[in-house]
């Protein structure tokens, strides 16, 4: 990346943590560049209710978040990166869907469902 990724937060909807990518960051595609494996990520498309394809790498299993999207911005798994980032999270998304076991332990805003960013 040609810059470091913008936002964190934290999804407890069922699909996000069964894929082990409840953290996201969100970086930009313009600061994206392929230096190898691109060939390794594979595409999970979701059937209905759910919209959006969730990728992986095919040799390690490591959850990548949208990393194929096209959109201009989009989330990958803050897991995948490695080193340290200078964010702290920013929300807490589908906090209805989190499991009791699961203490939300930080002061970031928290909703029922998506955020409504303003």
């Amino acid at each position: 990346m040609s810059a470091p990724p913008s936002m964190m937060g934290t999804c407890h909807c069922s699909r996000c943590r069964k894929l082990g990518a409840a953290v996201m960051v969100f970086i930009r595609r313009d600061n994206l560049s392929w230096v190898q494996g691109r060939e390794d990520v594979a595409l999970y498309q979701p059937e209905a209710p759910y919209t959006y394809g969730r990728c992986f790498c095919r040799r390690c299993g490591t959850s990548l978040g949208e990393i194929l999207s096209q959109e201009e911005s989009f989330p990958i798994s803050a897991h995948a990166l490695d080193g340290d980032l200078d964010l702290r999270n920013r929300f807490h998304e589908f906090v209805a869907e989190k499991p009791a076991w699961l203490p939300i332990c930080d002061s970031a805003e928290q909703f029922e469902g998506h955020p409504v960013m303003s």
